[in-house]
């Protein structure tokens, strides 16, 4: 059984690699086997990098602005160059701006929906190509509750995440014949930088919590058991597929 679950001879691409919930699933897949591309925005100052390394595997660290075609492009390219083939690809990165909506501004609407929907696009695509030749790849997008639910504030993120979920749909339903398994998670309200907000603000805090039947926000590596299984041989017949790690909140 465990040989389902073992990433050993395997390259993934992290995007948000840096921090939080794409540090912590990077480092579980390496636990797994798997060597890393860690693609960060700025330079990665969680030490994710060198405590991959101290597990024996490979990294290679890529600084990239996502939402820039270009920027998305040599990612991949220097991905291959790094590592050889790309196996896996986790398209983590997001950004998140909140606004009411009535005073929501364009220039909010284009950077959240340029890191958060079209990288993910552009991003598979590039490392499709190769995975498709091999007849074989793992592509994992970070979708949202907000994949299902519209938030607060969050217009912009909302409809971005809306898209995640589509586009792994749509990419499953053209890919799964060549190999590819196209899915997504969803996580619940989880402990990183883009809740702060809502953890700081009382009132939202405390009607948040009484929801989550776990009876607790999730922390980053709650994530790293779906996404290795996402990355392995035990999801192959796993397509198209949004798996919600909520704590029961969609349940509720």
């Amino acid at each position: 059984m465990t040989t389902l679950f073992d990433l050993s001879g395997t390259n993934a691409l992290v995007t948000g690699g840096g921090t939080g919930l794409g540090a912590s699933m990077a480092f579980g897949l390496a636990e797994a086997g798997a060597d890393i591309a860690l693609v960060v925005n700025r330079h990665a100052g969680s030490g994710v990098a060198d405590r991959i390394r101290a597990l024996g595997r490979r990294v290679v660290e890529l600084q990239a602005d996502l939402s820039s075609i270009t920027a998305i492009k040599r990612v991949a390219d220097e991905a291959r160059e790094g590592l050889g083939t790309i196996d896996i690809l986790v398209n983590n990165a997001g950004i998140i701006r909140r606004t009411p909506a009535v005073d929501f501004t364009e220039h909010d609407w284009d950077d959240v929906m340029a890191v958060n929907a079209k990288a993910v696009f552009f991003l598979s695509q590039a490392v499709a190509r190769g995975m498709i030749e091999r007849k074989r790849g793992k592509i994992i997008n970070i979708a949202s509750l907000l994949s299902f639910s519209g938030g607060i504030t969050v217009p912009s993120y909302a409809a971005s995440k809306g898209a995640v979920a589509q586009v792994t749909k749509a990419l499953a339903n053209e890919w799964a014949q060549y190999g590819l398994n196209v899915n997504a998670i969803a996580p619940g309200y989880m402990v990183t930088d883009n809740t702060e907000q809502i953890r700081n603000n009382p009132d939202r805090m405390k009607s948040i919590s009484e929801r989550i039947p776990a009876g607790r926000w999730g922390a980053s590596d709650d994530l790293n058991g779906a996404v290795v299984f996402l990355a392995a041989r035990a999801s192959d017949y796993v397509n198209g597929h949004i798996l919600t790690v909520d704590g029961g909140w969609m349940a509720r």
